[in-house]
């Protein structure tokens, strides 16, 4: 009766175990899956043209020479844009009164685009390269890693120089700064650097960042 009971405690057991395992991986996989970071998406800038402006008057300047025309009832501006054959578009929707202009829509919108792509294309997202060097590096090995801090610096890349300490190694701090320092001057006889994090200890790691002057 004993062996019984126990062959029946078992399965339940296993069964309670399981479902606390699924419990604890749902519960795992809902946090990994709330980290993710969404990018943020680009917002679309809206310009009010023409008839779907719903301001009563407007601060307009036009698009030939900049000329001021003054605060105007929005009809009033909108015959001028009509009467010139261009568009009446709103600049500055903030400002009181709202800025608009007697412009080409189609013309000025493509301008406006071809900026942003420009402006997006400059604002590239600067990573930081790691290379390793130690106590004991060979020219060598210090004149290949220095043609692949050249490569990563001409990409517009910042390069985190970086030795590790082990053993005994951790008593001559002096001599692994004395590296970094060593490389950083030859690489500044071929290349124009800039240094911005001199080199520092922690713990068992001295670390210096340069990038491209």
């Amino acid at each position: 009766m004993q062996n019984q009971e126990s062959t029946y405690i078992k399965p339940l057991q296993t069964q309670q175990n399981q479902l606390v395992y699924a419990r604890k991986s749902f519960i795992s996989t809902a946090l990994r899956i709330s980290r993710r970071k969404r990018k943020p998406q680009q917002q679309r800038v809206i310009y009010p043209v023409n008839e779907r402006i719903r301001d009563a008057e407007l601060r307009v300047i036009t698009d030939e020479e900049g000329e001021h025309l003054g605060v105007l009832p929005t009809e009033e501006a909108l015959k001028i844009a009509k009467e010139r054959k261009m568009d009446l578009v709103v600049i500055q929707p903030k400002a009181n009164p709202p800025v608009a202009k007697i412009i080409d829509f189609g013309k000025y919108k493509y301008e406006k685009e071809k900026e942003a792509r420009k402006q997006k294309s400059k604002a590239k997202n600067v990573e930081v390269k790691g290379i390793r060097l130690s106590v004991r590096i060979g020219q060598h090995d210090m004149d290949v890693r220095k043609e692949q801090a050249k490569k990563f610096m001409d990409k517009g890349d910042k390069v985190k120089l970086e030795i590790i300490l082990r053993g005994r190694e951790r008593r001559h701090g002096d001599v692994a700064q004395q590296v970094i320092e060593r490389f950083i001057s030859e690489l500044k006889e071929e290349f124009e650097i800039k240094v911005e994090q001199p080199a520092t200890r922690q713990g068992g790691q001295l670390t210096s960042i340069i990038s491209k002057a």
